[in-house]
């Protein structure tokens, strides 16, 4: 067995994986709110002491483990961006004895998971020319926003490369995005990152502009529902149904700003593979995400925007996704120092069948 586990700002989702005929096969997962533990391990002893009846998993079963983590991982060691956790991956194979334990970038699992997914698992929001093979871009604005860039190795795969790309400066394309950014200046004292703009708090600090710079109006109605609910779902919801101007203008703006930012992406890595839209959010607005805003923003980039045209952007629907890449590259990580592949055993079983 292989235990995943993909870490965000807020939650924890771990998952227990076999291989069937080559293919990843889902056994056991949970999701944990990250705030209500002191540190990882906490979380993955209590995943692996609650199996199927109550009964503690034997942990010889697991043969090796992996972590998609928000933040650079370096030397086997991460200070996660946005919780206070410090991770080392000696001291977690000591801790949950397991043997072969890997920390990698989230959108690096992310990365390696696009290959796992199954077809309907991907929208495509944009056909671009569907036959041209090269370099790909991801981008996730989920809690905060992830970049990486996956580098086609020139016959059939991509090796995901990360980046802290979403801290990069917020450009500002129009009248109303220079206010934003100057509006954020303030607020945020400073500095201004796409991350702050193109998120889940991103979200948030969109229509507070809404509200006390563009002066839109809030109905009571939603103004008790956002003190009482998660803004951001209620704010994409009210802006995918039509029940509210002020929540579809802050998606409208948010999702030009994704759009901007996704085609700066596809443009550095030369993307002429497709970028791929993960994280949370992109699901849950395909509505809006269709209405135009977005692949206008992600094509309007002068004379490069005849090579932003030819680009597919596709949509990652399976919120698994990391989780599949982090099982995949701990299989594989773990077959080169083992000298033994559960995925290559399963997929001979059945050949042998």
């Amino acid at each position: 067995m292989i235990l995943a586990g993909d870490v965000g700002g807020t939650k924890v989702h771990l998952a227990l994986y076999d291989f069937e005929g080559g293919r990843l096969k889902a056994l056991r997962d949970k999701k944990y709110s990250a705030h209500e533990f002191a540190c990882l391990d906490d979380i993955v002893n209590n995943f692996l002491s609650s199996g199927e009846n109550g009964a503690e998993l034997d942990r010889s079963q697991v043969k090796a483990a992996c972590f998609g983590l928000p933040g650079p991982v370096r030397d086997g060691r991460l200070k996660l961006t946005n919780l206070p956790w410090e991770l080392d991956v000696r001291e977690l194979s000591k801790s949950l004895s397991i043997e072969h334990i890997f920390l990698i970038n989230d959108l690096e699992a992310n990365g390696y998971g696009i290959s796992e997914l199954a077809p309907d698992k991907i929208f495509t929001l944009h056909e671009g020319d569907p036959t041209a093979v090269g370099h790909r871009g991801l981008i996730a604005a989920g809690t905060g926003l992830g970049e990486a860039m996956l580098i086609f190795d020139g016959k059939k795969s991509h090796i995901p490369i990360p980046s802290e790309g979403g801290h990069c400066d917020f450009a500002a394309r129009n009248e109303t995005e220079i206010a934003l950014l100057n509006h954020l200046r303030r607020t945020l004292h400073g500095r201004v990152s796409f991350e702050r703009v193109v998120s889940g708090l991103g979200i948030k600090n969109v229509y507070g502009f809404c509200k006390d710079i563009l002066k839109l109006e809030e109905p009571v109605w939603l103004a008790q529902r956002l003190a009482t609910e998660d803004p951001n779902a209620v704010i994409g919801e009210c802006a995918e149904n039509g029940t509210s101007d002020i929540c579809f203008q802050t998606l409208r703006i948010f999702t030009s700003a994704y759009g901007a930012e996704a085609g700066n992406v596809a443009l550095k890595v030369l993307a002429l593979g497709g970028i791929y839209l993960g994280g949370g959010i992109a699901p849950k607005i395909l509505k809006t995400l269709k209405a135009g805003a977005f692949i206008q923003a992600f094509t309007d980039k002068g004379r490069m925007s005849s090579i932003l045209e030819a680009i597919p952007v596709r949509v990652i629907l399976d919120d698994t996704c990391a989780l599949l890449g982090a099982a995949a590259y701990a299989e594989a990580r773990a077959s080169e120092n083992s000298g033994h592949s559960e995925r290559a055993a399963s997929l001979a079983a059945v050949q042998t069948d």
